[in-house]
């Protein structure tokens, strides 16, 4: 049994934003902690890991640890309805999960019935990344919308001072050079040279959620998986990403 409160229910739309772009059913579980989520993509390409902690719900209140299985469409779709000044009440009801939106002068109750998720993640892919870069947000969404333009496809490749980029496609080819000290980047750390090829449609699909002026950051190893995340409020996002190797 569980009953949560958050004071604005746009919080939890944002958050489910950034899980939806991926995957489109989930395993949520609840715990005296918080609310976490891990699943593959149905590609098996990425992986989203979410937490979002206790301390950011104004009730939590939970009896015993659960694991409640959602169509996270519907459940986006229900919460894409969110009216400003609406506060949102989340609990458990004969199999169902009751979202009920308390705003001023009314309330609107939807019920969503809990599914079975054949296919849960426990652990996250172990990578000793080589490099690590911070990156305000909205310069790393343009250097994305910039390499769409020339590519399905974006390298990175990050040494000691710089974070560069690059994509080539039959129209031509895209270069963008970082500077340590650049007014995008915030951090590069790099024990040796990582340089990596990721899809372009999943990255946009990650990044489109990060809150305007928030920091994205990133952790690559040369032909491994990337690690790139950001924070909604309290809650954190975290994603993988497979390389893309030519064959």
């Amino acid at each position: 049994m569980f009953e949560l409160k958050i004071d604005n229910a746009k919080y939890w739309r944002d958050c489910v934003e950034s899980i939806v772009s991926l995957i489109d059913e989930g395993l949520f579980n609840i715990n005296k902690d918080g609310i976490s989520l891990k699943a593959m993509d149905p590609s098996s390409i990425s992986m989203v890991s979410f937490f979002m902690p206790s301390k950011s719900f104004s009730k939590f209140s939970v009896e015993k640890s659960s694991a409640v299985g959602l169509n996270l469409e519907n459940l986006s779709k229900i919460l894409s309805t969110t009216r400003d000044g609406e506060s949102l009440i989340i609990k458990d009801a004969d199999n169902k999960v009751l979202l009920e939106f308390v705003g001023p002068g009314g309330k609107r109750r939807f019920k969503i019935q809990m599914i079975e998720v054949k296919k849960s993640v426990e652990k996250e892919p172990n990578v000793q990344f080589d490099a690590h870069i911070e990156i305000i947000g909205e310069p790393f969404k343009d250097m994305i919308k910039d390499a769409a333009l020339m590519s399905s496809y974006i390298a990175f490749r990050a040494s000691k001072d710089q974070f560069m980029v690059n994509a080539r496609g039959d129209s031509g080819e895209l270069e963008e050079q970082h500077e340590k000290e650049g007014s995008a980047i915030k951090k590069v750390e790099a024990q040796k040279n990582a340089d990596a090829t990721f899809n372009l449609e999943f990255l946009e699909s990650m990044v489109k959620s990060c809150p305007l002026g928030s920091t994205i950051k990133i952790d690559l190893k040369t032909n491994e998986p990337m690690k790139i995340g950001y924070n909604i409020g309290d809650s954190e996002i975290v994603y993988y990403l497979a390389p893309y190797m030519e064959e």
